[in-house]
């Protein structure tokens, strides 16, 4: 715990048995409460490993999609108590060790999003990321913050850390299964008003840790640029999109999971 707040680390996997053991031996136990992993039908002994660490293990019998493996780790975070929830991709390419930084500004009372930023102190291509990769987070990320009215680094990393007041507002059952989900979720926090911070993050990339490729990466970039697009009609009111309205129902609409 940091501040009485029980903190959950949600790991949502797909074919992460070769980095899945040394991703968990850096996640820092003495504040991390709960550890909970979803595997998304893998073909691989992910599941066998997380039972052997000891970790909370949700299964989907099929491919549920990356967003449909978060709705299913969010839920299971908030039904197991959780008051700040970290998502960490199990691949290894985000450092587990920044998980109490994050953790921390949140529990502080400063922020309720916390964003891990590749781009903040110029670590994505040292890490390794591909220069065409590199090249569409900016740009991308140069018309999110005109569009959202926003001041980030990159809305397009995987390392995020929730307050259980934001999981529990936001339309989550509105947003997508596949990978546009997290820029979703983000611009639902934003638009919502939510306070958002960033803390720079080390990124590695390597042949095991998870990546898109070229096609659907031009389908996820279609998807930003439609959110956002979404978000600013709303705001003009010109147009309202399911993203942006209610919210609190991610229950009835969570994916079907058994453990495992």
């Amino acid at each position: 715990m940091i501040s009485n707040r029980r903190i959950s680390v949600v790991l949502p996997a797909y074919n992460a048995e070769r980095t899945l053991r040394q991703t968990v031996a850096e996640i820092p136990r003495d504040i991390v409460d709960d550890i909970i992993l979803t595997d998304d039908a893998s073909r691989d002994n992910t599941v066998a490993v997380a039972r052997s660490l000891g970790l909370h293990t949700l299964q989907h019998h099929r491919n549920r999609g990356y967003g449909g493996n978060q709705k299913t780790c969010y839920q299971a975070a908030l039904d197991r108590g959780a008051d700040i929830v970290v998502m960490l991709h199990p691949d290894y390419q985000y450092t587990p060790r920044l998980v109490t930084a994050m953790a921390s500004m949140i529990a502080s009372d400063q922020f309720d999003v916390v964003l891990g930023s590749r781009i903040l102190g110029r670590s994505a291509l040292a890490g390794g990321m591909p220069l065409w990769k590199y090249v569409a987070n900016r740009s991308l990320t140069f018309t999110q913050n005109l569009m959202l009215g926003a001041k980030l680094s990159e809305y397009h990393t995987g390392y995020r850390a929730w307050s259980r007041a934001v999981l529990e507002r936001l339309p989550l059952h509105a947003c997508s299964d596949d990978f546009v989900f997290d820029n979703q979720m983000l611009s639902q926090a934003l638009y919502f008003g939510f306070r958002v911070g960033e803390i720079s993050c080390p990124t590695k990339y390597f042949p095991e840790a998870s990546s898109i490729n070229l096609q659907r990466s031009t389908v996820y970039g279609m998807g930003v640029l439609q959110t956002a697009l979404s978000f600013r009609l709303q705001r003009m009111g010109v147009a309202r999109s399911p993203l942006f309205a209610g919210g609190g129902e991610l229950r009835l609409h969570m994916p079907e999971a058994t453990q495992a």
